[in-house]
Order: structure tokens, then C-alpha cells, then sequence
């Protein structure tokens, strides 16, 4: 899509997002306490970018942002591929960069986001993006000119399916019917021409249904490989039918909905994979909608209330079948969206092994949840929670995460200091909860660590409290490999209580990558007695810390206890303590094929 097509309020916001999109979990802001070592409160972060081969990239575009701000700052590198960003307030950034022909290594999609702090020096490494190229004719062999070309990525380099709509490349044709997408991710891609897949502007091609090469409908379309730096050629002879119109009626509006602008999205999902197939903003005030050029096909229809700094409002998704006519009187009935609200505690330690140790900051900390993957799309909206899912706590340590869809939510926190740990995350009595997510303790505290918390339309949650406590310990090492073994692929090193009392505490499990060079590492650890367990990793299950403490992992972290107790590889951790020469014996508890 191109700028001009978009209206000027859209694409204010969509401007604001460029090139960081993708990153998402989140983050939150505090002032040292009087007891914590004094911290910059501005300062500087430095950088450079390089391509495959390490050497420094020119002229490339750095963009740099705190958490949940959509206000972001913008530089270039020199001609070694340097950048520094001066005056920062103290926070956890995100840093992304782009250049034509260039793109971002792919990410596992399970792994962290990644933070910078001030005095960080940072490394982007950039890749070569794709090309797809090719003409575009008519039954007749004329060239079609003019026509918007599209490329939607349906998995990965890694062959995972996308988590968010968006990962589309647009162009035109040129007066030979000539198009050519460049800069594209590694990956696998439907090409299609014609639709109107924009958020705005006219063509002459926007009443048509999309055509995909060859010259298919959607559910024969051919699937093409892209690689990074190569490129492929993919024709598409245009069928040149009229597409169906589906239009309706938005209700339940609030007064912060009429004076906003309203998207309504049209969402396919191709074996599992998010393709928005087209969308519309409403002006202000209005109350209808129409989406033109939609071939036939299953779509998920939402509208939703986009408002910066606000409170917004969502629809319900709808399904809907077009086969064959348009769909007239559909009525989408906009509902506010629900919030979680809560506090951070630091709990100090009184030991003299912990005493003068660097406290966390709130401006370095974050607050999340993650809707759970049990919801069939959990992101239907196109503009659906790219930064409400984070909570930034104020310089009190209040936080309040705004505009979550209905669902199950699972709780993390992450915070930068090495001596710190989460201890609980736990809502107080009286606060509302809905009943499916009710466990009392004896102090009547709803552990939302284990067990989650379930979010209705409109809903607010409140009185969530986050503990992080001092004390914590380090396990550091490496595999005891003898000579001319070899670190097993997707080797972890699991961390399980040893304690019968804390069999179910989940933030008590821990995961760590065993590196190439057999190193791991675990940090802010409670201190207390924990089995430790080397275990091959299959592809389908999970790598991740977050998601082994989910509330559908109980019986995944009562196998992983199982085989850590049978190992009897027993670590004891004091409050403050650094093992930095942990050896693990090359011991696999449960290797799996």
C-alpha cells in the first residue's frame, strides 16, 4: 500500500509504527528508590549495523522507541555503519533498522523480545531481503497496468506460521504490466493481483477479486519460496472477475468511537496463517461501513476503535461465507475492552551478601500478559493490542495494561537486575476475578502466575500485585562434554524445585539454551534446592520459560520434574550466591526423537 492511499489519521499511526510492528511484548518506568544506587537519568545508546559478512552497512535508517511509546526517534549511520542515540530518558528501548534491499534476520517466534538500556552498545545485523518479479497480463495478453501486486507471507524462513496479519509487500504495475517486490523476508509467499487491499484510495482494479499466480482463487493458489538475496520470477495471467461487496451497520459506538476513526478488517486465515484480505476506515462519525473487491471465501469480520492514549472498542468477530453475491445489513456492535491494573513491590533482603546491591528500576521493568494461544485467532483486529498487552509501572510502581480483547490471559514480568527475583504475581481478595480462574490460597491471594486470569468485554481487573524480592542466585556452566562428543541440538538445561512444598510453584521452573559451545546460563533465581536437568527439546514443544509456566503446561512441568528427580543432579542456591562453573554431565533425562 502506498502512503497516499492511506487517510491522513490512519496514517499518523501507522507512521508511528513503522519498522517496529513486530516487536512486540512490553515494558514500564520508575525512579530509583533512596536506597538504590543513584542511576543516569539521561544518557546515551550506541550502536552500529552490519550485514552478513560483519561489515558496517552506510546510510541505514535506526529507529529507536521506549516501551508502549508510539513517538519514536530516528537516525542514519556514518559510513561504517555507526549510530548513536544522545539525551535518552532511562527505559527499555527497542531498536530496529531499514534499508532498501535489506531486512531483519528472522526471529523465533518463541524467543524474548530484545531491550536496550542507556550505555547499551548495540549490534543489527541485516540481511538481503528477496525479490519476486513478474508481468501481469490479461485473458488477451495485454499487459494490465496500474493493477496492486501483493505478496503475503504464510510461514516463515522457519517454516512457522505468522502470529499477526501485516506481512504483506504492495506495488504497482508499471505501463508493461511490470511489477518487482524487493526487500522481502525470507519465506513463503502467495502472490496475488487486483482486490482492494488498502487502507484508502481508489484504482481502477479495487472492485475486482484478487487474482494469485498463476491465475487461481485463493485456495489453489501456488506457493513460492523465497530466499534471501535470490530472486524469482512469478507471472500472472489476470481473470480480471468483480469481487462481492459486504457492507453494514456499526452499533454500541461510544462517544470516544464516533469522534474516532473506525477499522473495519477483513481477515482470512489460510491453514492457521492471518492474510487481511481488506479493510476499511470509517470517518468519524459515521455508522456504516462497505468493503468492495472480496472473492469468495471463509473471513473473519471485526471492526474496531483505534484511540491513542485511550480507551478503545472492538466487535465481536463475525464469520462470514461469500459465495457467489455481496452481504448487505450485517451489524457489528462495538464493545469497550476490558483492563488490568496492579502494583510492583521490591522486597528488600536484610543478608549482608545482598547489601549494596543495584535495585531494579521501574523504568527498566515490564508488565505483561499473552492472551492464551487456546483462543482461535488471538490477535483478530488489525490493530488489536500492539501495546496493550504491557503494563509500565509509574515512578509509584502502578501499572495499568488498557484495550485487551475477551480471553484467557497469562501473567510475566521481566526487570534488569541481577539480584532480584520474581517472587509471585498474585491478585488480592476482593478484586474481580471470574470464577474459572479462582484458586484461594489460605490467604485468599489468586495466584495469576499459575493460574492466569479470564477477561470478559469490558472487564477490569484490579488489584494485582507483582512481588520481586532480593536475594537472587546465578547458575552459570557449561556441559561436561568428553573428547570428540558434540552439544546435542535443542539441548536445554531445566532448573525444577527440589522442595515438595514448591512442586507447583511455576516461577520456580526455569529453562536455558545450551549454546553451541555447550555454555548456559540462569539467572535471577530464588534461592533453594532445585534439580537440574539436561534434556533434548522436540520441535513441538516449547522452549520457552514463559511458556513452560503456563497454566496448560502442568503436566509438561510435572514430566520434566519426574525425570529431573530420577537424575538426582541436586544444585542448593543461597540468597546472592554467583556459580559460574557449574559443570553438567552430558546426561540426557528423556531424550526424545
Amino acid at each position: 500500500m502506498f502512503a497516499s492511499e492511506i487517510p491522513p489519521k490512519a496514517r499518523s499511526v501507522i507512521l508511528a509504527l513503522t519498522g517496529i510492528i513486530l516487536c512486540s511484548l512490553s515494558l514500564s518506568a520508575q525512579t530509583p528508590s533512596p536506597n538504590a544506587k543513584a542511576e543516569p537519568i539521561t544518557g546515551s545508546i550506541t550502536g552500529r549495523v552490519v550485514n552478513e559478512s560483519g561489515q558496517g552497512i552506510p546510510n541505514v535508517t535506526v529507529y529507536t522507541r521506549p516501551s508502549l511509546a508510539f513517538s519514536q526517534r530516528i537516525t542514519s549511520t556514518d559510513s561504517e555503519g555507526n549510530f548513536k542515540f544522545d539525551g535518552l530518558d532511562s527505559a527499555l528501548y527497542i531498536i530496529s533498522a531499514s534499508a532498501p534491499g535489506y531486512v531483519m534476520p528472522p526471529r523465533d517466534p518463541e524467543a524474548e523480545p530484545i531491550y536496550y538500556r542507556l550505555s547499551d552498545s548495540v549490534t543489527l545485523s541485516l540481511i538481503k531481503g528477496g525479490v519476486i518479479t513478474g508481468t501481469i497480463l490479461s485473458s488477451s495478453g495485454e499487459p494490465v497496468v496500474q493493477v496492486a501486486v501483493r505478496a503475503t507471507l504464510v510461514r516463515d524462513a522457519n517454516g512457522q506460521v505468522p502470529k499477526y496479519s501485516g506481512s504483506q509487500a504492495q506495488r504497482t504495475t508499471d505501463d508493461r504490466g511490470v511489477y518487482r517486490l524487493y526487500g522481502l523476508p525470507p519465506g513463503t509467499y502467495v502472490v496475488s493481483a487486483g482486490g482492494r487491499n488498502s487502507f484508502g484510495g481508489y484504482g481502477a482494479y479495487d472492485e475486482d477479486g484478487p487474482t494469485f499466480a498463476p491465475s487461481a482463487t485463493r485456495d489453489t493458489a501456488a506457493q513460492i519460496s523465497v530466499s534471501s538475496g535470490d530472486e524469482t520470477t512469478v507471472d500472472i495471467k489476470y481473470r480480471g472477475e468483480t469481487g462481492h461487496a459486504i457492507s453494514g451497520t456499526l452499533t454500541g459506538m461510544s462517544d470516544a468511537s464516533l469522534s474516532s476513526t473506525i477499522n473495519v478488517s477483513l481477515m482470512q486465515f489460510d491453514s492457521g496463517a492471518p492474510m487481511t484480505t481488506a479493510a476499511a476506515f470509517t470517518p468519524p462519525g459515521s455508522k456504516t461501513f462497505a468493503i468492495y473487491g472480496v472473492a469468495d471465501g471463509e473471513y473473519d469480520l471485526t471492526a474496531q476503535s483505534f484511540v491513542t492514549a485511550g480507551d478503545s472498542s472492538v466487535s465481536e468477530n463475525r464469520h462470514i461465507t461469500v459465495k457467489g453475491a455481496d452481504i448487505t445489513g450485517i451489524e457489528l456492535n462495538l464493545k469497550p475492552l476490558g483492563t488490568i491494573s496492579g502494583h510492583v513491590v521490591l522486597a528488600k533482603s536484610e543478608m549482608a551478601k545482598c547489601k549494596n546491591k543495584r535495585q531494579p528500576l521501574f523504568s527498566e521493568m515490564m508488565i505483561a500478559v499473552r492472551r492464551s494461544e487456546k483462543e482461535k485467532h488471538p490477535e483478530p483486529p488489525r490493530f488489536m493490542n500492539f501495546f496493550a498487552p504491557q503494563g509500565v509501572p509509574n515512578q509509584l510502581g502502578d501499572f495499568k495494561m488498557r484495550n485487551l480483547a475477551p480471553g484467557q490471559y497469562n501473567f510475566s514480568a521481566r526487570f534488569f537486575a541481577r539480584y532480584w527475583y520474581l517472587k509471585s504475581i498474585v491478585q488480592q481478595a476482593g478484586a474481580t476475578v471470574p470464577a474459572p480462574a479462582k484458586t484461594a490460597a489460605a490467604n485468599n491471594q489468586n495466584d495469576l502466575a499459575r493460574n492466569g486470569v479470564t477477561l470478559r468485554f469490558g472487564e477490569n481487573v484490579s488489584r494485582v500485585t507483582v512481588n520481586l524480592a532480593e536475594g537472587a542466585a546465578s547458575l552459570h556452566g557449561n556441559l561436561k562434554l568428553e573428547t570428540g562428543q558434540r552439544v546435542p541440538p535443542k539441548l536445554l538445561v531445566y532448573l525444577v524445585p527440589a522442595e515438595k512444598e514448591s512442586a507447583e510453584d511455576v516461577l520456580r521452573f526455569f529453562a536455558s539454551e545450551v549454546g553451541s559451545d555447550g555454555a548456559f546460563a540462569l539467572n535471577n533465581l530464588p534461592p533453594g534446592r532445585y534439580w537440574a536437568l539436561g534434556q533434548v527439546t522436540p520441535n513441538n514443544e516449547t522452549r520457552s520459560e514463559n511458556k513452560l509456566r503456563l497454566p496448560a503446561k502442568t503436566e509438561t512441568r510435572a514430566q520434566l520434574r519426574r525425570a529431573a528427580e530420577a537424575g538426582k543432579l541436586l544444585v542448593e542456591l543461597k540468597p546472592c550466591q554467583n556459580v559460574s562453573d557449574y559443570q553438567l554431565p552430558v546426561w540426557l533425562a528423556s531424550q526424545k526423537d
